[in-house]
């Protein structure tokens, strides 16, 4: 297992992420399972482990807890915050209010005293950033987190956030937690060179592209793995939206045949490639699957095989929408996309 220091952080973690969102009553909910899937890959050499608080509603958290509990020390430890984890009016979003209530609870399911990357899930159009980052210094302050970071926020927000932290003397974002696969490479337009040159570091979810270049999703074959059964729609060839997607896979496929690796392990070698990716997220369902995904560890891809990579994919193209259910504020509120008729 390769290892490299987490933004400007000075704390080094293995570029393999241990990601816990497949554990739980979503995916996996025997909970003795999801312990012993965790202390495999610590054993492997991972010492990062990545999930959020609302996967399965918190049951995610509670079973990394379990798994961490005598091996805390050893382990970087992320987590996030700003989706609802139950109904009800300031449950959800970057509010101080929210912020404040949700670090307690997941501080409490994880049965820590601290976490290493404390991470905002999603940008939250209503509430001003220098107030979530106000609050996340606080929490640095108190002990409560080491450092924080976002997830899945635009170039632009990043460093608006950026800017807003030095003018008003807070911490800032130190990592940034981006959807990146050779089937999604959008990012490489802006958001990884914004992380780059503001030093942060980087954890990409979905090198798998949500299980497309597991292996199991191939063209003219049923989808009948885990992930098809969640998002059916992702894997219909008979829509018009796919057909890019199945013909990629089926060349990236080949490729990986030509090499004698598993395509997986081609998929998240790719990932790790790029110098501004520090580490890739795994989020294995069963052993097996863990177990498929460590034989790839050490792979390096060449220049040769990259330029293959290229001619399937191109830089900077997403060949799907990554962000599935979620949607920016600016597309969802058509306030905010048109003029009041008496300005029009």
């Amino acid at each position: 297992m390769r290892y490299r220091v987490l933004g400007g952080t000075g704390i080094e973690v293995s570029h393999h992420c241990l990601g816990a969102m497949m554990f739980g009553s979503v995916a996996n909910n025997d909970h003795e399972e999801g312990v012993r899937i965790i202390h495999r890959a610590l054993d492997a050499g991972i010492n990062f482990v990545d999930t959020a608080d609302m996967y399965s509603a918190g049951e995610s958290e509670e079973i990394v807890g379990k798994a961490l509990k005598d091996r805390r020390d050893d382990v970087v430890l992320a987590t996030k915050v700003h989706f609802p984890l139950g109904e009800g009016r300031n449950r959800s979003g970057n509010s101080r209010r929210h912020v404040v209530r949700a670090v307690e609870d997941s501080l409490r399911r994880l049965d820590t005293d601290w976490i290493d990357v404390y991470q905002v899930h999603r940008p939250d159009y209503r509430t001003d950033v220098e107030e979530t980052l106000s609050v996340l210094t606080d929490l640095v302050r108190q002990g409560k987190i080491r450092a924080f970071g976002c997830s899945t926020f635009p170039a632009e927000e990043i460093v608006e956030a950026h800017h807003v932290a030095l003018n008003r003397g807070l911490m800032r974002f130190r990592t940034e937690q981006p959807p990146y696969s050779m089937l999604a490479r959008g990012i490489e337009r802006s958001v990884l060179p914004t992380a780059q040159r503001l030093g942060m570091g980087v954890l990409v979810w979905s090198p798998l592209a949500s299980g497309f270049l597991s292996g199991r999703h191939r063209r003219g074959a049923s989808a009948e793995a885990f992930r098809a059964t969640l998002t059916p729609e992702r894997f219909d060839e008979s829509l018009p939206g796919n057909a890019a997607k199945f013909e990629a896979v089926e060349q990236f496929a080949k490729l990986a045949d030509e090499m004698g690796v598993s395509l997986p392990a081609l998929a998240i070698a790719f990932t790790t490639t790029h110098p501004a990716v520090t580490s890739a997220i795994i989020g294995p369902r069963t052993m097996e699957q863990l177990e498929s995904l460590l034989e790839g560890a050490s792979l390096v891809l060449s220049d040769d095989v990259l330029d293959r990579i290229d001619e399937i994919v191109p830089p900077g193209v997403d060949t799907y929408d990554v962000h599935g259910f979620w949607k920016p504020a600016s597309l969802l509120e058509v306030h905010q996309r048109r003029r009041p008729l008496d300005q029009r």
